[in-house]
């Protein structure tokens, strides 16, 4: 079992490394706070001296050998469009955050602590635009902390897409596409992440609904259950679910449904740009049939189409 200090499945709270970025707006600075899930930090580091790439996006500061592996490196001020302030007793530093099993740094201007915030209390980035603050769609949630300031999640996934590391096509010459009828529901708050899999499940033929987190995940289930009523098993083949998501996490998400026998015998799979083990172990206790690593189109049709097969198969 895990250590009392250690989240448990379904307390619906998260661990963020809280970090600051400032911005020089003519003779004053600003200090911005942020936050990235701790579950995708590997470690925190001093900047290095950086190899320069031609022809990358602006806000690639270069790259650097790390134990063996070469890591690009993000400068979050200029992905956000910053203006740094020129202080020199600003002392950057480098968090290194791994997702879907890639490694990647991005500069912050100081780390300051790790937080435990539960889901509950995170508004949706919808929240944020209203406040004039970032593009949304670099925002997955924003929180109130002390001295009623607020915390913004960045939604670093973005730059993951952005670099083109997710692998969004299915080799359709490999005969990937065995037709499989019913719905599939959907939990995640990044469009281009729903996007993704919405076009993989619809190529393999299932409908598809979709939610935004956990939330809205089981107002969804229970207007299916109004719909199709004890039948709702042999319609909807699969929940594929996010596992950050604000309000209710995936996690949270997925313990509710396996208490209510209701939904318990419907497979969920979880599928995360979270690339830790722990993680898996999280999933696996939460009732999830499988963990994908976002996104590799090949590996999620073969593990969506097993768990669904092997339920058909049961339910038979």
């Amino acid at each position: 079992m895990f250590d009392d200090n250690v989240l448990k499945v379904g307390s619906n709270e998260m661990e963020l490394v809280d970090f600051r970025i400032f911005k020089q707006e003519e003779d004053r600075v600003y200090e911005g706070i942020y936050g990235v899930n701790v579950a995708k930090v590997r470690e925190i580091i001093k900047i290095p001296n950086l190899t320069e790439l031609p022809g990358v996006p602006r806000y690639i500061e270069g790259i650097f050998d790390l134990r063996g592996v070469v890591i690009p490196v993000v400068n979050l001020a200029t992905w956000m469009n910053i203006k740094e302030p020129t202080d020199k007793s600003i002392k950057p530093r480098i968090i290194i955050a791994e997702f879907s099993n890639i490694l990647i740094g991005f500069i912050v201007h100081e780390a300051k602590r790790i937080r435990r915030i539960s889901w509950k209390d995170i508004e949706p980035a919808s929240f944020a635009s209203s406040m004039g603050a970032l593009d949304k769609s670099q925002i997955t949630g924003v929180t109130r902390i002390e001295n009623d300031d607020v915390l913004l999640i960045l939604d670093l996934e973005s730059v993951v897409e952005e670099l083109g590391i997710y692998q969004p096509k299915i080799n359709e010459s490999e005969g990937a596409f065995e037709k499989i009828t019913g719905s599939a529901l959907i939990l995640d708050d990044s469009t281009i992440a729903r996007k993704l899999v919405h076009d993989a499940l619809t190529k393999m033929g299932l409908k598809v609904i979709e939610a935004r987190d956990g939330t809205e995940g089981l107002s969804k289930m229970e207007e299916l259950y109004n719909t199709y009523g004890n039948h709702l098993k042999d319609e909807l083949r699969i929940i594929i679910s996010d596992v950050e998501m604000p309000r209710m996490d995936g996690f949270h998400f997925a313990a509710n449904l396996k208490d209510d026998p209701r939904f318990s015998e419907i497979p969920i799979v979880f599928n995360s740009s979270i690339s830790d083990h722990f993680s898996e172990l999280r999933g696996k206790e939460a009732g999830g049939e499988a963990y994908l690593t976002k996104f590799d189109a090949q590996v999620f049709y073969k593990e969506v189409s097993r768990v669904i097969k092997s339920h058909i198969k049961v339910s038979e």
